[in-house]
């Protein structure tokens, strides 16, 4: 992995990803990008990245969908990383009453977006896994969103994109019966959670 001066990355998602952007002169946000941002410009002064914060809270992968042109074909990124999944689980616990996304439409949508981004840019793809629903490994939130996770592997490997393991990082802390919390409610991160996000997808980037 090298970067180019002057590299667009966006970052794309929900409210994980959003976190604070719209309140925010810089439209960074205080979570896991404004880190990412904060170390890349920092290791790497005279390449003038330009790192762009894309989330919107609540979003779900259609939801993407409906945005992408906007959102990430028009911002002709170098690099888009996408962070998607949580709510597509959620919803199906606090609103069972909604239209659900399930992990055939969440593969046909996600794909579909993918196939366009390739098409229409030169992008590098980054995708991150979606990462915890309540801080138990064994939540009913997490065992659903193992189809999730399983459909971005394999849809990295179709269109070689890079896997950002974010949710096995948070089962991996979680595992080690620390009670350090990482998140306000279970779903959306403090400080040591937007922490754990950027560290792992600064890892996993630099290693590949």
């Amino acid at each position: 992995m090298s970067w180019k001066e002057k590299d667009r990355i966006i970052l794309i998602g929900d409210s994980i990803t959003e976190k604070g952007r719209f309140e925010d002169p810089d439209q960074l946000g205080d979570g896991y990008v404004r880190l990412i941002h904060d170390y890349l410009v920092t290791q790497h002064p005279t390449l003038r990245l330009d790192i762009v914060n894309k989330g919107i809270g609540g979003n779900r992968v259609t939801d993407l969908a409906e945005r992408w042109e906007q959102d990430a074909l028009q911002e002709s990124p170098d690099w888009i990383s996408i962070s998607i999944g949580i709510n597509d689980v959620w919803r199906q616990l606090d609103r069972p009453d909604m239209e659900q996304v399930y992990p055939d439409m969440f593969e046909t949508v996600y794909e579909d977006i993918i196939s366009q981004t390739i098409q229409h840019t030169k992008a590098h793809l980054i995708l991150m896994e979606p990462t915890i629903i309540e801080e138990d490994p064994a939540s009913k939130g997490n065992q659903l969103l193992q189809p999730y996770v399983a459909t971005i592997h394999r849809l990295a490997e179709q269109y070689n994109a890079l896997v950002i393991p974010t949710h096995q990082a948070f089962l991996t802390f979680l595992n080690a019966n620390t009670d350090i919390p990482l998140t306000t409610d279970g779903v959306h991160m403090n400080s040591r959670g937007d922490m754990l996000m950027a560290s792992t997808w600064l890892e996993q980037l630099y290693s590949s």
